[in-house]
């Protein structure tokens, strides 16, 4: 009898999952969550990407206490080399300003910065869904999100959405 019932519940999740789409759009919250500038200046998501208009652009959510981000690093510079005309957007979710300012200057990550003040639970880590760092999304010249979700600079997804 357990294991008809373990089967039935089974095939009942089976059937009801439905694969979520990845979103093409920023959600509202998302665009209004606010991301702190080198210089300290309090900027919206929204402002961030406006600024950046007609560009391609890649995100890199990070931290510099982050293995897997530190180890992704060169493979990122080799996607600069190849593709310089995209904008490589960096955001951080280290412990602190100082923090990341010195992962900075340690690493030598060259690219636009802003810190994610609101971290992992924030609306734009929400938006994400975020559980994993580095997380890489593409973001098309018309602001549509290309690619959604990578966790590897090596990801022959990323290199897809960078191609025009």
């Amino acid at each position: 009898m357990k294991k008809l019932l373990i089967t039935f519940l089974a095939s009942v999740v089976l059937f009801n999952c439905e694969a979520q789409e990845a979103p093409k759009q920023f959600s509202e919250k998302a665009l209004n969550d606010t991301f702190v500038t080198l210089e300290g200046e309090s900027l919206t998501f929204s402002s961030i990407l406006n600024k950046y208009e007609g560009k391609t652009i890649l995100i890199d959510v990070w931290a510099s206490w982050c293995s897997d981000c530190i180890k992704s690093m060169p493979n990122l510079k080799e996607l600069q080399k190849e593709y310089n005309d995209v904008v490589y957007l960096f955001l951080s979710l280290d412990k602190s300003v100082d923090a990341w300012k010195r992962g900075i200057k340690k690493y030598n990550v060259q690219g636009q910065h802003f810190y994610m003040q609101s971290g992992w639970k924030g609306d734009f880590g929400d938006f994400l869904n975020l559980d994993w760092i580095p997380r890489y999304l593409v973001v098309d010249k018309n602001q549509n999100i290309k690619l959604y979700k990578a966790v590897k600079a090596t990801d022959k997804n990323l290199k897809n959405a960078l191609i025009k």
